[in-house]
């Protein structure tokens, strides 16, 4: 039987964090020093919670515990274990290989001049060095309680930095619902990391029990959870007790902090309602509530503008679909011509791997692609026979008209509508037009505009023209690969015609 099996039960290497005890890990070749350290501290507390003791002893096997279990607070650790600077690799690991900056490391020698104190402290980040010799009942408890401390206020700092990083990230990806669901996760994240500031049972964060609610009219949806919750399908599958706590949320008009439980309360300009739930508090006496209604009001104000941009976001996508419709409709074409582009142009873009912030955007921008033909006569516009080439020639200006209007934009959508209508009758093989550019010089948005309108086009009357057949638009489309088209985007076509016919309302 090993030194470790005698002292301690194994454990499994899956971290394991916990709110219920400080973990401290003692790494020492010498049994005895492990007996009398657990037998001086046997009764030590801090803040209501007691020590977990883990036991190491060699140097190897503390770093492949610290590689696995990154909820230690302290580690009291040896110099001399199978090595005489063991313990000071060990030191060397935690910080810069494993990148364990929140646990405290005490180094303890017996031969203190193998390791001069101050050149050690200096060069492995080491947060105490003492000699056993000085390490007396009192001594031992004193740096224990100190190194506590620190490691609580370091875990507050990271809670309420994740918290705040959370939300930063979230306010800067507003396109859609789910970046309101994202702006709700940081807002989850934030409250609990203020009230376990001054919560001291609760220092993991995922041991918080709490979810994030939206209510529009009569209708509630959970956007965030955390802890106990993190399985909640639905806001109808919630007990009848916590549904009236929501309730007196909103009969109030206010946020409530009582018994164990917090709900947060944030209505926003356009009356639209957000809720924050965080179950099984304690130990809060110490919160200055007026504090908690400050910090509460700031999220309110945070949600409205979450709201307001994405309202802004939506009138913006509103009005460009509304004027590429009005292009459509001078030309005598379908108006539903630039909202199938768009549908299929978000759907291409996802396959072609773009994130979902460039689909949105893409989605937003192609429907001014031909926005450009507002400055085309409508003799060439409305021709219903085939253009001369003085015709067809004119009627190329419409790409660099199109980008003339858009291109001194500020607006993130409509610098993208700009390159898409200025690029979008680009080909592949660089015969198109209006500056012959080639193969990946297009931008990938014009290139994906491109199939999408040259599909939906085909797939509808126009007025010089009747709609033509799947495998017509198929078999085109086959033989401008590498020739108009961008070969992987003719791949993601022919791979998904099932899809894409749905999305066009085609049979």
């Amino acid at each position: 039987m090993t030194k470790a099996m005698k002292f301690i039960k194994k454990k499994s290497s899956k971290k394991i964090q916990s709110s219920d005890t400080w973990k401290v890990l003692i790494a020492d070749d010498e049994p005895e020093v492990h007996s009398i350290t657990k037998t001086v501290l046997s009764d030590f507390k801090f803040e209501g919670k007691n020590i977990e003791f883990i036991s190491t002893f060699s140097g190897k096997e503390t770093i492949e515990y610290l590689k696995n279990n990154n909820d230690i607070a302290l580690l009291l650790l040896d110099v001399v274990m199978e090595t005489d600077d063991a313990g000071l690799n060990v030191a060397r690991i935690t910080r810069e290989e494993i990148n364990n900056k929140m646990i405290r490391i005490i180094l303890r020698t017996g031969q203190p001049g193998n390791a001069p104190e101050k050149e050690v402290i200096n060069k492995y980040e080491l947060n105490d060095y003492k000699d056993k010799t000085e390490l007396s009942s009192d001594k031992l408890y004193t740096t224990l309680l100190s190194s506590l401390r620190s490691y609580r206020d370091l875990i507050k700092l990271e809670q309420n930095k994740e918290g705040l990083t959370k939300i930063i990230h979230s306010s800067n990806k507003l396109l859609g619902e789910s970046s309101i669901k994202k702006f709700a996760e940081g807002v989850l994240t934030q409250l609990t990391s203020f009230i376990s500031s001054h919560n001291t049972s609760s220092l993991i964060l995922e041991n918080i029990n709490g979810f994030t609610v939206f209510q529009e009219g009569s209708e509630f949806e959970i956007l965030a959870k955390t802890g106990k919750f993190k399985e909640l399908h639905d806001y109808n599958s919630l007990d009848e007790e916590l549904k009236k706590n929501f309730n007196e949320a909103l009969e109030k008009e206010d946020s409530i902090l009582k018994d164990d439980y917090f709900v947060g309360y944030f209505k926003t300009d356009n009356n639209k309602i957000n809720l924050v739930y965080i179950k099984d508090l304690k130990n809060l006496q110490s919160i200055d509530l007026n504090l908690l209604k400050i910090f509460t009001n700031n999220i309110s104000i945070a949600f409205n503008n979450v709201y307001l941009n994405n309202e802004i976001l939506q009138t913006q996508r509103e009005l460009i679909e509304t004027l590429g419709e009005v292009v459509e409709k001078r030309s005598n074409e379908a108006s539903l011509h630039v909202k199938r582009v768009a549908k299929l142009s978000y759907f291409m873009a996802k396959e072609y791997g773009l994130s979902d912030k460039e689909a949105e955007i893409l989605k937003a921008a192609s429907p001014m692609h031909d926005i450009g033909k507002i400055g085309i006569s409508d003799n060439i516009l409305l021709k219903p026979a085939k253009l001369s080439d003085e015709e067809f020639k004119n009627m190329q200006n419409h790409a660099t008209i199109g980008y003339e209007i858009l291109k001194n934009s500020n607006r993130e959508i409509l610098k993208n509508a700009a390159i898409i209508a200025h690029e979008h009758h680009e080909r592949w093989d660089g015969n198109g037009y209006p500056r012959k550019l080639k193969a990946e010089e297009i931008h990938i948005f014009g290139r994906i505009t491109s199939i999408a309108d040259v599909f939906d086009a085909l797939a509808h009357k126009r007025c010089y023209k009747k709609a033509w057949g799947i495998e017509e638009i198929l078999n085109l489309i086959r033989e401008e690969k590498a020739k108009q088209f961008d070969p992987a985007l003719v791949d993601i076509v022919l791979n998904n015609i099932d899809k894409i016919k749905d999305i066009l309302n085609l049979k």
